[in-house]
């Protein structure tokens, strides 16, 4: 070991700690990002050496720090109440389930092709190709999907000029939707009736997902979370009814085996958006301790140039 040793470790801390505080603004700027959820970093040391060969001994010195991983933090956000019907957030750990853009109506979402989200700011968007058609998306277009993983489209004639086409009257806590039409008739969203149907026990449901390995998802902007890999892509399509805000279905986030209908107590909140669960105050303590980290470090490497220093100056 020399004193070089010294400048490669305090050299570790700055680029970890740099990395830090990276997440740490990603996570403060996000502050009031609808669905966002905030990241933290995890720690640990580099391989350490043994020093001396005494028998029986320990002697190891470490030889700096490296990121271990930089996972999501998951907990619930507060709720904010708006006067959009179709603004929607979840009490629990479910997702709400997205198509393509252009993911078509009666055929359902399978594997990589989802994506999730716990934003539910969400508006009925017209389809480009099929005028009768309305589809509840997302601010990016993305289409939500049902409890089977189809689109949720609305179907119906086509409206008088200057009026609107449906409008979304209320989702109760089970992520069924009443709707008005054009001529002010109230209908409910089912996939298989043109234009709804007046049965609401038949009706079809807002799709959610409890995923439990969590971990498995990674962000992809917009408060959109995907699979990391095709071994955990989600089979949407692998049981019947597996989406639901009433039975919420599991799914193994390496095998995609489908643990369904146990009874569950989320629910979905309409006229509500869930907001980001950055918690200010805890991201500025850990502020000042990556700061002060990052100085300590900086001090390191300040002082083992010192001490390399003193050494060529030896020679004179």
């Amino acid at each position: 070991m020399s004193v070089t040793s010294a400048l490669y470790t305090g050299v570790s801390g700055l680029l970890a700690n740099s990395e830090g505080i990276n997440v740490i603004g990603s996570n403060l700027a996000n502050v009031n990002t609808v669905g966002f959820k905030g990241s933290r970093v995890g720690f640990s040391d580099l391989l350490s050496v043994t020093v001396g060969n005494t028998v029986g001994s320990n002697n190891q010195i470490g030889r700096g720090v490296q990121i271990q991983k930089i996972d999501n933090t998951f907990s619930q956000g507060s709720f904010e109440t708006t006067e959009n019907a179709s603004d929607l957030a979840i009490q629990g750990e479910s997702f709400f389930v997205l198509g393509a853009v252009d993911s078509p109506a009666g055929i359902p979402i399978t594997g990589m092709a989802a994506s999730y989200t716990r934003a539910g700011s969400f508006r009925i968007n017209p389809d480009p190709t099929i005028i009768s058609d309305k589809y509840l998306t997302n601010p990016d277009g993305l289409r939500v999907l049902d409890e089977d993983g189809n689109p949720i489209v609305f179907q119906t004639n086509d409206p008088p000029v200057n009026t609107d086409f449906v409008r979304i009257s209320s989702i109760d806590p089970q992520g069924r939707i009443t709707f008005l039409r054009f001529d002010n008739t109230a209908a409910y969203y089912d996939r298989t009736t043109p234009g709804g149907t007046q049965v609401q026990a038949e009706a079809k449901k807002i799709g959610t997902l409890n995923i439990p390995g969590k971990n498995y998802l990674e962000k992809s902007g917009g408060s959109i979370y995907k699979p990391t890999s095709a071994t955990t892509g989600v089979p949407l399509a692998a049981a019947p009814r597996m989406y639901s805000a009433t039975y919420s279905s599991t799914v193994d986030p390496v095998t995609g085996a489908v643990t369904g209908g146990t009874a569950t107590t989320e629910r979905i909140f309409s006229s509500s958006l869930e907001q980001s669960n950055v918690d200010m105050a805890a991201q500025f303590v850990k502020m000042i301790l990556t700061q002060r980290a990052y100085s300590a470090n900086s001090k390191t490497i300040t002082t083992a140039d010192q001490m390399t220093q003193e050494l060529l100056n030896l020679k004179q």
